[in-house]
């Protein structure tokens, strides 16, 4: 059993930054891939990032890719996403979720969440 906490939205202006992160409980928190997930009203709820349980492997989005970066501290439990020149299009409740079944490599075609955490508003203004 694996509980995920999200933590650290806002709201922001565009070009800003956010770090969110993701705390989980349980023991077995190092053997899940990790990825985030956003929603904004309306819309489907898209993949964002992923990392692997050791972290020697990290995906991301066209939409996001070169501005977010996902990394992960076993030790702390938790996993973060450093988000920099945030745009409004970015404005969404972001979520973090658990997959015990990813490999070595992020394959976000086969991503199967099997926990999910309660989400994180972000917010970013023009």
């Amino acid at each position: 059993q694996v509980r995920l906490v999200e933590s650290g939205g806002g709201l922001v202006q565009a070009g800003g930054s956010l770090r969110l992160s993701c705390a989980a409980s349980g023991r077995t928190f190092s053997n899940y891939a990790i990825g985030w997930f956003r929603q904004a009203p309306g819309k489907e709820r898209d993949f964002v990032a992923a990392i692997t349980w050791n972290g020697g492997s990290t995906y991301y989005a066209d939409s996001v890719k070169g501005r977010f970066t996902i990394s992960r501290d076993n030790g702390k439990n938790t996993v973060y996403l450093l988000m920099y020149s945030l745009k409004p299009e970015d404005t969404a409740v972001y979520y973090c979720a658990a997959d015990l079944g990813q490999g070595v490599v992020v394959d976000p075609t086969l991503w199967s969440s099997d926990y999910w955490g309660q989400g994180t508003q972000v917010t970013v203004s023009s």
